[in-house]
């Protein structure tokens, strides 16, 4: 079975012209036609951190339902991380991870059926200084372990690590593999690859790539990034 995924810091929906227009990214979401999306910074970060995407408005304009991981009402994502699937796909579970941080910062899973297929899903967004993201994978991984059900799992967000030999990505070298997207920052100009599709090696990567379309490139100050991958029987 394949299944189509993307990576999509949206910057609380504020574009390069630096106005917040909801509407405009999920016509980016519309666009790249994933069947699960794992965003970045959608609630805006501080006082009641009210989220940049009304789940109302997603379900309205895109083929996706919000899994919603915030407790507070206004809020959407756990620290701005949030998964939208297709509607059709079947949410077996969802939670936060928390994640050691100097600056708020987070994770979220949810177990997915796709069709009769499970897979994992885990969106993430580290932080920006290379001590604190190494102890976050490290904690994601470790997180990912005691779970019981062991699943095909996807990993995917804003890792704020443009090297691959870095101890960050250094917790992904057994039994994962990482998707070769491309340089998804900035979006006026990537040449920085700091957004990451990684998947355990059960799952096969067909393809992959950064969607370079001119409204992504005005929607956020990232470049949302995509693979295609293939799961187990």
């Amino acid at each position: 079975m394949q299944l189509k995924v993307s990576s999509y810091n949206i910057r609380k929906a504020v574009g390069l012209d630096w106005r917040r227009r909801p509407e405009r990214v999920l016509k980016v979401l519309v666009e790249i036609d994933a069947d699960i999306v794992a965003l970045q910074e959608v609630d805006r970060r501080f006082g009641t951190r009210v989220t940049a995407l009304d789940p109302a408005l997603i379900e309205a304009e895109t083929g996706y339902r919000a899994i919603r991981f915030s407790e507070r009402p206004q809020s959407l994502g756990h620290h701005g991380n949030v998964i939208l699937a297709r509607k059709s796909i079947e949410v077996i579970g969802a939670r936060p991870i928390v994640l050691p941080h100097l600056e708020p910062r987070g994770a979220a899973v949810a177990d997915l059926d796709c069709g009769g297929r499970r897979v994992r899903v885990v969106g993430m967004h580290l932080g920006l200084t290379r001590k604190w993201r190494a102890l976050q994978t490290q904690a994601i991984v470790s997180e990912l372990k005691t779970l019981e059900a062991r699943l095909p799992t996807v990993l995917m967000g804003d890792l704020n690590e443009p090297g691959l030999k870095s101890d960050v990505l250094r917790a992904f070298e057994h039994g994962h593999s990482i998707a070769a997207c491309g340089p998804s920052f900035h979006a006026s100009m990537p040449v920085v690859p700091l957004d990451r599709i990684i998947v355990t090696e059960d799952i096969a990567i067909a393809e992959a790539g950064v969607h370079r379309s001119g409204l992504a490139r005005e929607a956020s100050d990232h470049l949302p990034i995509w693979a295609r991958l293939t799961l187990p029987d």
